[in-house]
């Protein structure tokens, strides 16, 4: 199966495997079954299967799978050894939790982090200078970043993304409420919406008091 036709649902589950294995590395575990993985993750023996079968399939059938490589496939897969260049845009308290991050361990290499603030830039925060917006366009030039992570209001997005855009930038990670892909659809955007992600607990809570 090619990979342009593997559905997000599949690849979205390959980092919970990535790091349910790890998990099972560190503590000395050398084989799993899917079995195995089922009861410990909550998906079905079945389901596993044909989601890395998306992938060519791995291990043998009443042998279960090799941790270390099974582990090591799904990072291939994942491109977690591709160390891309990153920069992040927007360094108030979430961009600089998110600085917090080991990006490096996650397929990305953190090459920069800008603002517009005065007060911030030029500064040293957790081992990046932030530099300003100005430099931005020759920054990219020079480095040639693919992921930028936006971090700003959602008013500064819809332009920032098209100058990003125009530097060779190919991907976005949006912590903002904009919706980049409604203006960009041929990029990578993976949108982070927090208040998104309360409002599905509150449904779920909501939802436990109404069947109890």
């Amino acid at each position: 199966m090619g990979k342009e036709n593997i559905s997000m649902s599949v690849i979205r589950r390959m980092p919970r495997y990535y790091r349910y294995l790890c998990e099972l590395e560190n503590n000395g575990i050398m084989r799993v079954s899917s079995k195995e993985l089922s009861t410990r993750m909550g998906f079905t023996a079945s389901q596993i299967r044909q989601d890395f079968n998306c992938f060519g399939g791995f291990g043998q059938q009443g042998y279960g799978y090799p941790v270390s490589q099974l582990k090591q496939e799904i990072s291939d897969i994942l491109g977690l050894t591709s160390k891309r260049k990153a920069i992040l845009l927007g360094v108030g308290n979430l961009g600089r939790a998110l600085l917090s991050i080991s990006f490096d361990k996650m397929g990305f290499d953190l090459c920069g982090t800008f603002d517009v603030n005065s007060r911030v830039v030029g500064t040293e925060i957790k081992g990046y200078t932030v530099l300003p917006y100005s430099d931005l366009k020759e920054f990219c030039e020079r480095e040639k970043p693919e992921m930028a992570i936006i971090c700003i209001p959602a008013s500064a997005v819809s332009k920032v993304s098209d100058d990003l855009i125009s530097y060779g930038v190919k991907a976005f990670w949006n912590f903002s409420h904009y919706d980049i892909s409604m203006r960009h659809p041929d990029v990578c955007v993976e949108g982070v919406h927090l208040n998104d992600s309360l409002m599905t607990i509150s449904y779920m809570l909501n939802s436990d008091e109404v069947s109890e």
